[in-house]
């Protein structure tokens, strides 16, 4: 049997070579295009055996031209001479009769990145799904020899933007990934964690598997405490989704507008500006906008051709920065930041077990399940707690409990985070365990 290992999508060579050719042939004031390739190979599995296998190719190549302040985008995932000049052509046809853009911002110059490379792993890159598929069955038997039912995803990918424009600039980038989910099942027991790294290699599988399967065994036949107002420890994974949610809504404008919890408003209920540099969260929390992160090492510009640099966002507990826009940027008066993205928050050297040792009273969150705006003014959110939640009592993990819907308006959270654990990636973020002084919860659900 041959196993093909040769790269499956273009090069950033040839993706440059295409913006040549799509900028000469335009006839536009000016004209921006952008290529994003990518390949995503991902093993699905459930009950200790695989359920599927899916290979997912793409390339898109966009065409944004513009008459002034009127401007259209055209895509095609073709790369034929053919559908190449047809775009460029339904573009600028389509700019013609636009309507102008009141916020229609001119083309960036060149920029100056970063000088790195992304993280790129080339045995990432060609992973073979023979390779792939022994590793998902060294979990299944695990999990199958433990008497409990392993299910999860198992996934890599090689993704390549690159971006051009009318007035020079010019960049192209790859980038790899690997990510792994595992869910472990017993009864009325379960429990579930995630990671990503730029490397299969970096992923600890078989640490994860274990730990997994040792937390469902202990979540079985759950004790039902009352709803209300309690100390937690959140896990990483937990805390990134609920954090996510923070930095989503770091909008500069919608705080300006008095649209955000970030907005600062008068005694009349009207916005006047917002609320940078005040003490609003623990001053344990420092959080960064960090592409260069050894765990992260993303892309040095951004989709939009910004440059995508270290930026201090949360410093001591006090907001430093927030998401600019070039059209509002200019408006206000500022630099435009590109998007708060990837994300970076300090922790400490304490492990989950050391924070565990040092509380007297919490309950444990696993995993922060189906989060919902409730309020988008003050950021409270609703959601469930699932896959193994804990009571903590003097230091240790006394039982598990029912899992619980909470309404917690997170930058509340933020400000009572008390202790912090060890930063690990989810997705595209870095962030650790933390405890957190006080936590609402509104009532029990029927969730495993």
């Amino acid at each position: 049997m041959t196993i093909a290992t040769a790269q499956t999508i273009i090069s950033e060579e040839e993706a440059l070579s295409i913006i040549e050719s799509v900028i000469k042939q335009s006839a536009a004031e000016g004209v921006f295009v952008s290529i994003s390739a990518g390949e995503e190979n991902i093993s699905r599995f459930s009950e200790n055996q695989i359920s599927q296998n899916v290979s997912k190719k793409q390339l898109r190549l966009t065409v944004t031209s513009n008459f002034g302040n009127r401007q259209a985008s055209a895509s095609t995932t073709e790369i034929n001479a053919e559908a190449i000049a047809e775009t460029v052509r339904r573009s600028e046809e389509l700019a013609r009769i636009a309507p102008e853009d009141p916020e229609w911002m001119p083309l960036l110059e060149p920029q100056n990145y970063e000088q790195r490379k992304p993280g790129f792993d080339a045995a990432t890159a060609t992973l073979s799904p023979l390779v792939r598929g022994e590793i998902v069955k060294k979990v299944c038997d695990r999990s199958a020899k433990a008497g409990v039912k392993g299910c999860g995803t198992f996934s890599t990918e090689i993704s390549l933007q690159a971006i051009g424009n009318s007035l020079g600039l010019r960049a192209s980038e790859r980038t790899t990934k690997a990510d792994f989910s595992f869910t472990a099942r017993l009864e009325d027991g379960s429990s579930w964690d995630h990671r990503t790294a730029i490397s299969t290699e970096e992923l600890p599988i078989e640490e994860i598997t274990e730990q997994q399967i040792e937390k469902a065994l202990a979540s079985r036949h759950p004790r039902e405490i009352s709803p209300g107002t309690y100390p937690v420890i959140l896990s990483g994974a937990a805390f990134a989704e609920l954090l996510s949610w923070v930095v989503w809504n770091l909008d500069a404008r919608a705080a300006d507008e008095g649209r955000s919890f970030m907005s600062r408003i008068d005694a009349t209920g009207s916005p006047v500006g917002n609320r940078l540099g005040e003490q609003m969260f623990s001053p344990l929390v420092q959080l960064q906008r960090y592409p260069a992160h050894p765990l992260l090492q993303s892309s040095t510009f951004f989709s939009d051709g910004l440059s995508n640099y270290y930026l201090e966002i949360i410093k001591n507990g006090i907001p430093q920065t927030l998401y600019y826009s070039r059209y509002w940027g200019k408006n206000k008066g500022f630099a435009p930041t590109g998007i708060l993205s990837p994300i970076v928050m300090i922790g400490s050297d304490k492990n989950l077990s050391q924070l565990i040792a040092e509380t007297e009273r919490a309950i444990l969150i696993s995993r922060a399940w189906y989060v919902r705006y409730v309020n988008p003014r003050t950021l409270e959110v609703t959601g469930m707690t699932r896959d193994g939640t804990f009571w903590i009592e003097d230091g240790a993990i006394a039982f598990p409990i029912k899992n619980l819907r909470f309404n917690q308006v997170l930058p509340d959270m933020l400000r009572d985070i008390d202790a912090l654990g060890t930063p690990q990636r989810f997705g595209n973020n870095v962030v650790p365990e933390v405890r957190v002084r006080a936590f609402n919860f509104t009532s029990l659900t029927d969730s495993i």
